[in-house]
């Protein structure tokens, strides 16, 4: 694939991209025939406009140069006529709930795809951590979805991504004080790492403030409402672990101008890798207005930091595009290996590792003490009773013997150190030693 710099490109003057209504109302895509990926990529795509909007506004606020506040504006309504045109490819016939399983496809997906290339061990490792927790959340909701609406999961996923168990999510329910990791150094990281670092903090924000906003809004059922409420509470943590990992060193301007960069990365990675003809040319339509929005941030950060844009990044040139892709494999080797994983600081840790009186346990026994209280076990709960077994899609059995069970649903494993087989830990991070490897019955092997 032939390489790109949006920094070599000509940019069109910013006054000329504004969109009329015509131009932000597109033709929705069909739900029934739409490739999963595609609707991936919309999600993916409106998770990054709104994460532009919030940084610029919270910019703006800490600015008192009305002038710079001025060009943020006029950058920020062009970032708002985006969002209105991506958010309103989704049909008005997709329910709350089946969109849901786009987040939570793109959530597996996405973070498996980063993981695979990313190089820093912090970074990968809270990568995999999460992802196991995203793909829980994904079975949880498919069998709420088949429960209450009866359509089937795993035809809305393409078959890409399975549908099983993995790290309960019942056991995700960490202590606050255990949600931060190092955060990364700019200067020395790869564009690699600073792209995936930005992207995987958006969407995951993206996906919490759906949820957050959605529970009350989900009229199925209460239970489907207290499942949102739940997973929207897992998403905070994941997104202030993700967020912690973001360099805190950067000006605002140069944070502009990072926010930028990877806007043009996604949109160029979105139009080369795009399946549907009409989708791909709004990609394109937006990958213009982002490389106009990039030279605005180079503009100003010249202008009134002295900067050139080669010392905030280390390279202009894209590094390997984002691809969407099945990541079966990859994902049940995580499953095998750290689902019995935990958070402890910055460190993600086997279960087994934690002393009796750690933290996760009391947060734990204040959250779950009530365990028939906690809607993402009662949602595979009360299917089991309805239908015999739970929904799985699955292309061979889970790969931790103890989730296998489709008549009873596991609320110990990764909570409960006695019902957390030594078999399934790895020996993860340290604080002065990030490493990413599995423990098998070999040794440590470079995962």
């Amino acid at each position: 694939m032939q390489s790109f710099n949006p920094f070599e490109e000509r940019p069109m003057p910013l006054e000329q991209l504004f969109l009329d209504w015509d131009q932000m109302s597109p033709c929705p895509y069909n739900k029934e025939t739409t490739n999963p990926y595609t609707k991936c990529r919309i999600v993916l795509m409106n998770g990054t406009e709104f994460e532009a909007q919030w940084f610029t506004h919270n910019f703006s606020r800490h600015c008192s140069n009305n002038d710079i506040r001025r060009e943020l504006a006029i950058v920020r309504r062009q970032e708002q006529q985006q969002q209105k045109l991506i958010s309103c490819l989704k049909p008005r016939d997709e329910s709350i709930l089946e969109h849901t399983i786009t987040y939570e496809q793109l959530a597996v997906d996405l973070t498996a795809v980063l993981a695979k290339q990313e190089n820093d061990c912090n970074v990968k490792n809270a990568l995999n951590f999460a992802l196991l927790e995203d793909f829980d959340h994904l079975y949880r909701y498919s069998n709420l979805l088949d429960y209450e609406y009866g359509i089937s999961p795993e035809k809305l996923v393409g078959g890409y991504t399975e549908i099983t168990p993995a790290r309960p999510t019942i056991s995700e329910h960490r202590h606050p004080a255990d949600s931060i990791f190092h955060h990364i150094n700019n200067k020395t990281a790869s564009l690699a790492t600073i792209l995936n670092v930005g992207i995987i903090t958006a969407a995951e924000q993206q996906t919490m403030n759906y949820y957050m906003n959605v529970a009350a809004l989900y009229d199925k059922s209460d239970l489907g409402r207290r499942l949102y409420q739940e997973i929207g509470l897992i998403e905070e943590e994941h997104v202030s672990q993700y967020g912690s990992l973001i360099d805190t060193n950067p000006t605002w301007l140069e944070g502009l101008l990072v926010h930028e960069y990877t806007e043009c990365y996604l949109y160029y990675s979105c139009m080369m890798t795009e399946c549907d003809d009409y989708i791909r040319r709004i990609w394109e339509q937006c990958l213009v207005q982002e490389i106009a929005h990039l030279h605005k941030a180079k503009e100003l950060l010249f202008k009134y930091e002295h900067k050139d844009w080669m010392q905030v990044l280390p390279c202009g040139t894209f590094p390997e595009l984002l691809h969407l892709r099945s990541n079966i494999d990859y994902v049940r080797e995580l499953i095998r290996t750290t689902s019995g994983n935990t958070e402890k600081e910055e460190c993600v840790v086997p279960l087994l590792s934690l002393n009796s009186d750690d933290r996760f346990f009391t947060f734990q026994n204040k959250m779950n003490h009530n365990v028939n209280s906690v809607a993402s076990h009662n949602v595979i709960d009360r299917y089991i009773r309805s239908k015999g077994q739970d929904y799985r899609y699955e292309t061979a059995p889970n790969p931790v013997s103890v989730l296998r069970n489709r008549k009873c649903d596991n609320t110990s494993f990764a909570r409960v150190q006695s019902e957390t087989p030594a078999d399934t830990q790895i020996c993860g991070t340290t604080k002065n030693n990030c490493r990413c490897a599995t423990r098998t019955d070999m040794g440590i092997t470079t995962f």
